[in-house]
């Protein structure tokens, strides 16, 4: 198993805090899948608005969170060094469970399909054992 810290993720992504969605790395495999984990708290930015007296974390950043691993995955390999891997497409995304302040968001993505620059990453998000999003992302590195 090959772990990473955030500082140590920072050094593979360009995320930043407050958009940074990962908070460590438990596994991953350059170029074939990444398994990250989210600590989610109820300090998150964006619970100040979504939605105030019940607290549910966006689901399009639980997709991004996702992307991010994905994006670990694919940018830790050699020739992507430095690059940035960008949103191409999402598809088959479904939610199904709301990601709440306490939850440990578990992001697992991996890469089905890669020819260049583009790649297709399948990706499910979850809470305990219980998928709350899965999604097809494609992404562009440049």
């Amino acid at each position: 198993m090959k772990r990473l810290n955030s500082k140590e993720i920072q050094e593979i992504i360009p995320h930043r805090h407050p958009f940074l969605l990962l908070d460590y790395i438990e596994d991953y495999e350059p170029g074939a899948y990444a398994v990250g984990y989210k600590c989610v708290t109820f300090r998150e930015d964006f619970f100040a608005g979504h939605f105030p007296g019940e607290p549910v974390m966006p689901g399009v950043l639980t997709i991004e969170a996702l992307a991010q691993a994905g994006a670990v995955a694919i940018l830790s390999c050699e020739e992507n060094k430095g690059k940035t891997a960008y949103f191409g497409a999402i598809n088959k995304c479904k939610f199904k469970g709301k990601v709440v302040p306490g939850d440990k968001l578990r992001l697992e993505t991996k890469i089905i399909k890669q020819k260049g620059p583009l790649g297709v990453g399948e990706a499910v998000a979850t809470v305990d054992g219980k998928v709350v999003a899965q999604a097809e992302l494609t992404f562009m590195v440049g």
